[in-house]
């Protein structure tokens, strides 16, 4: 509390607070201003004789007027003077509709020889002081966005456009810049920009010669941001608005930053902000234009300004991908003895040359085409809806508007192309198998004598197709089931009951349709990816085992194939042994398929392998036995617990007596070293007779049933059952 004495009077101590430099204001015990400084005067821009008397709310801001007077009283009769003796900044708008801001701080005053307690409030302006701190930070605040975050356009034109709303109280802030389709601005704001708004301004086309004019004439942005649109502007609250164009390093107009206002009185202030802000949306706007121009320079060849071949990768990516039920076709374009163009005329007319071909194929395409240059004296076409039949037209054409002759040095050059056509999907699933399959048709063209076109040949290119093929549903085989596993029953010959199922993989490509085993799986070995078919195959058929038992449908035991590949690492069997504790099988319900030739080709690795699966408890069964050239010596020395008789021996099994003397060798080689023996591909009554008359242990065929999904397999256990029953 500070007790405000005089000595020897009253009007000596107010004439010396008269005359300092800040604001003093006292109000008496019914809030009534009793004193009012020259600085007070300036500051409020109020003349003392039209505030003295007066209740001290004329100069509260406007929010607080109604409730100052209940605020006073409440703690002049609480005692409380937690306001006195601190400061605290306050906002408020002078006579002149300036915002100012102050710091204020408040002292309980006794005045000798007058009754009650006054309140003397002495207030420092601080509006430059702030503006100037908020101003920094705000110049800080976008440096370092653009510096060290490096966002696109719109993601740091809308930062720099919120922290200038942050700055500016109840405004909007607009960043407008060239990039919209036909010529129109694009719009960079936050949200707070109406909808409509912000339509009204993405359509403006501002014409060259009012580009220009803001060089020379800040003052045209306004008209561009406000007088064009001010109706709409002040039925969405905004009376007015600043705005300044956005210039590049040499003054030439790249945007414009406006400022939408709904209080006027901030219009300086605001005016001020947008000076600090102006070189940071150049900086944002020079950043987005350099990224542009390096992005345009990636993706164009610099010398015919067509795509290059990394863009071209891409179109064909997006192709093939997003449009599965698309037909086109890819041609690689080739200039004939382009070297000795080189070699004769020099560089300088031979890029003459290219430039001529790439305007030529821009001519006939009619933008309807995909152009690249991805090589020296080489062109690529994509010609989107293109059917084969279609090809050779476009094929054609382009040949003949090449060859039209080109003038060079009062001379007329007549040039050659050859041209080599892959088509989608037929000769390709992707851009790399297209690219190298008109590759390859291309040099066809050109050994058979230049200036013509060839298609790729696809039953050359069906082995790479199905690699890549391959190599991609592999690794979709999860997540889109391209690939799935049939069980074929196998037929105790004794009993007649289920002996168990083999596991067979089946592929249904989504555009191809059902691929055989015969074909995707050799590609499979030869490229590797058999181990993940394996690996796979006896995870989802132990899965499948798994599911049946919980459902009550009782398969005794399934059977699936691995490769050679398999065999030569060591994991497997713990891979296997691990299967089954995850589905709590036991081992006697898996048996393991192996071809004839891991037998043939059998190292110390392979047998160790073979052992340890056998160890675990699960059955090893050589698989198309009788195909090979193996010896019964090696046969013996393998932990093999089934052998299985190959189809091949049993087609004509009824009438071929040299192929039923080989079945009953086997069966009596395979009982005499205690192996169970599968005969493949019974088909007929007669067929099955015979095989039961010569003992074979289990039957496995299309008389009984053919591979079936697993529902279809369970109908077909339960059928047999109730028939049984």
């Amino acid at each position: 509390m500070t007790t405000y004495t005089h000595s020897p009077d009253l009007q000596f101590s107010d004439l010396a607070l008269q005359h300092v430099p800040e604001a003093v204001v006292l109000i008496n015990d019914r809030n009534d201003i009793v004193f009012y400084n020259d600085a007070a005067q300036r500051l409020w821009g109020l003349p003392r004789d039209e505030v003295m008397g007066q209740n001290v709310r004329c100069l509260v801001p406007v929010a607080y007027r109604a409730d100052h007077d209940g605020f006073i009283a409440r703690h002049r009769e609480a005692g409380s003077h937690h306001n006195v003796g601190t400061t605290r900044d306050v906002e408020f708008v002078n006579a002149s509709g300036e915002v100012r801001r102050g710091r204020l701080s408040l002292s309980q005053v006794v005045r000798p020889g007058l009754p009650g307690i006054f309140y003397m409030g002495i207030m420092t302006d601080v509006t430059q002081e702030r503006h100037a701190e908020s101003i920094l930070q705000l110049r800080n605040d976008l440096l370092r966005s653009l510096t060290t975050e490096k966002l696109p356009l719109d993601q740091s034109g809308q930062f720099l456009c919120q922290r200038i709303e942050n700055t500016v109280s109840d405004c909007c802030v607009v960043l407008l810049h060239p990039g919209g389709r036909d010529g129109r601005m694009d719009v960079t704001s936050t949200t707070t920009l109406p909808r409509r708004m912000r339509n009204a301004l993405a359509t403006c086309v501002p014409d060259a010669a009012a580009v220009a004019a803001m060089k020379d004439n800040p003052a045209v942005a306004a008209d561009l941001a406000w007088t064009r649109h001010a109706v709409l502007a002040r039925s969405f609250g905004f009376d007015s608005c600043v705005a300044a164009p956005i210039t590049t390093h040499d003054g030439t107009p790249a945007g414009i930053l406006a400022i939408y206002l709904r209080d006027s009185s901030v219009r300086d202030w605001a005016v001020d902000v947008m000076k600090a802000a102006t070189p940071f949306c150049t900086l944002a706007l020079g950043r987005d234009a350099a990224r542009q121009r390096i992005s345009e320079l990636s993706e164009r060849d610099t010398l015919t300004g067509l795509l290059n071949r990394s863009s071209l990768n891409r179109y064909i990516e997006t192709m093939t991908s997003d449009r599965q039920d698309a037909v086109f076709t890819v041609m690689v374009i080739n200039i004939d003895s382009f070297r000795d163009i080189n070699n004769a005329l020099g560089h300088i007319h031979a890029d003459n040359f290219l430039r001529e071909v790439a305007v030529r194929l821009q001519k006939l395409s009619a933008g309807r085409f995909i152009i690249s240059r991805s090589s020296g004296d080489e062109f690529i076409v994509v010609v989107p809806n293109c059917p084969r039949a279609l090809a050779m037209d476009q094929a054609t054409r382009i040949i003949r508007m090449i060859a039209e002759p080109i003038e060079v040095d009062d001379s007329a050059i007549t040039l050659s192309v050859s041209i080599g056509i892959a088509c989608f999907p037929d000769d390709g699933p992707d851009g790399e198998s297209l690219l190298g399959h008109a590759d390859v048709a291309l040099q066809q063209a050109k050994n058979e004598g230049r200036g013509t076109y060839k298609f790729a040949d696809s039953s050359k290119n069906r082995l790479a197709q199905d690699r890549l093929l391959l190599g991609s549903a592999l690794h979709e085989t999860v997540s889109k089931g391209l690939l799935h596993l049939y069980y074929q029953p196998q037929i105790d010959t004794m009993t007649g009951e289920l002996y168990g199922v083999e596991a067979l993989a089946r592929w249904h490509h989504p555009h191809l349709g059902n691929i055989f085993p015969s074909r995707f799986i050799a590609v499979a070995e030869e490229t590797g990816q058999i181990a993940a078919i394996g690996r796979w195959s006896l995870q989802e058929a132990c899965r499948q085992m798994a599911q049946w038992d919980r459902e009550g449908i009782h398969v005794p035991t399934v059977a699936v194939n691995l490769s050679a590949a398999h065999f030569g690492d060591h994991s497997v069997p713990e891979y296997i042994a691990g299967l089954l504790r995850t589905y709590d099988l036991t081992p006697d319900r898996l048996t393991v398929e192996i071809t004839e030739n891991v037998m043939m080709e059998s190292g110390k690795t392979t047998h160790d392998v073979l052992q340890a699966i056998r160890n675990i408890g699960v059955g090893l069964s050589m698989d198309d036995f009788g195909t090979g050239y193996s010896s019964l010596s090696r046969l013996t020395r393998l932990p093999l617990t089934e052998i299985k008789i190959d189809r091949s021996f049993i087609n004509d099994f009824e009438h071929d007596t040299n192929a039923q003397a080989v079945t009953t060798a086997v069966i009596g080689i395979g009982n005499r070293l205690g192996m169970t023996v599968v005969t493949e591909g019974v088909e007929t009554v007669q067929q099955r007779q015979l095989l039961e008359d010569l003992k074979c242990d289990v039957m496995q065929g299309y008389l009984f049933a053919k591979p079936l999904p697993a529902d279809e397999l369970e109908k077909w256990i339960r059928t047999r059952e109730a028939g049984e029953a």
